[in-house]
């Protein structure tokens, strides 16, 4: 891989990412309300005027509080809290970040290796009953919200069957008596969520491969390859799937970067305690800081995987660094 390419795409993500914090900056001052009236609700004017003055909200939008606020940020601070008074914005995402990244790197994973190996083989057997009976499900899977596939988990499994808890990461207030009770406590609360999310990528992911293997059925090389007398599954794991995995990577890298933010809804539902049942509680709060701390992580994160994805295509396939 040429250093130019590396350059090339190195630069591209540098700028794109000083367009996110310009764009963070904005973005969140043109909603409706103001942070400092939700947190000097039922204060004097005078203590009004004091909070002002130290979130620097009493200073003019531009240029000393953008020029503050990139200065900070190139430094790694992140600003303080409003909703989490006597908190760094750093702190509470680090809070909260490996929640999210448990759930959705697992979910990812596991949606990734069945996803994939189910799409490869229907692709591969087209017309036959495991590719009518997978891609129907594939796509039932894709076309469902989160929301709706973790509401059913919640309504059969645990208020039906009670089978697992409802919400949360850990039992409130759980004496455990070995790391063993815990553990057992987070997988009772963790299979749930883990389901829903596995179970909305692999249908996204089995979708995308069958396209790929199909597609890749009618070149050249795999007429070639069997006309060797290759058997199918070495033509399918030697020559149809490095290049059908193509597109794949686009679309994993892409969703490896959400798994920094995770879904809101999944969250939500499940009352996990992440990124976005963060977000939620910062949007009901009015807190600027967290919410543009998690929208640069969230950007950030997508930026990179993308740039990954673009060395991994680089990789594989030469004539994109042309």
């Amino acid at each position: 891989m040429s250093g130019r390419y590396l350059l090339r795409k190195g630069a591209q993500a540098l700028l794109t990412i000083a367009f996110i914090l310009l764009l963070n900056f904005l973005l969140f001052r043109m909603m409706p309300g103001s942070p400092d009236r939700v947190l000097a609700r039922n204060m004097p004017a005078a203590a009004h005027q004091q909070l002002q003055e130290r979130w620097g909200l009493n200073k003019p939008l531009i240029p000393d509080q953008l020029v503050a606020y990139v200065t900070a940020t190139v430094q790694g601070d992140l600003g303080d809290s409003y909703k989490f008074r006597g908190q760094s914005v750093v702190d509470v995402l680090s809070q909260r970040i490996w929640p999210t990244v448990l759930l959705f790197g697992t979910g990812e994973l596991i949606a990734v290796l069945v996803g994939l190996s189910l799409g490869a083989y229907s692709g591969w057997k087209r017309g036959g009953p495991v590719d009518y009976v997978g891609n129907g499900i594939s796509l039932i899977l894709y076309s469902m919200p989160y929301f709706v596939i973790g509401m059913i988990l919640l309504i059969v499994f645990s208020a039906g069957l009670g089978l697992f808890p409802t919400s949360g990461m850990y039992t409130i207030a759980a004496t455990y008596h070995s790391p063993l009770d815990q553990l057992l406590d987070l997988a009772s609360h963790f299979a749930l969520p883990l389901t829903t999310v596995a179970i909305g990528l692999i249908g996204e992911y089995s979708i995308l491969m069958r396209s790929s293997i199909i597609e890749t059925l009618g070149e050249d090389y795999i007429t070639t390859a069997r006309a060797k007398g290759l058997p199918d599954g070495a033509v399918l794991r030697d020559h149809a799937l490095p290049n059908a995995l193509l597109p794949a990577v686009t679309l994993v890298a892409i969703n490896l970067g959400y798994v920094i933010a995770g879904a809101i809804t999944v969250e939500v539902v499940f009352g996990w305690p992440g990124i976005g049942t963060l977000t939620v509680d910062a949007l009901n709060a009015r807190d600027y800081p967290i919410l543009q701390g998690i929208f640069l992580l969230l950007s950030v994160s997508v930026v990179l995987a993308n740039f990954v994805a673009d060395l991994v295509y680089g990789a594989l396939d030469p004539r994109v660094r042309t």
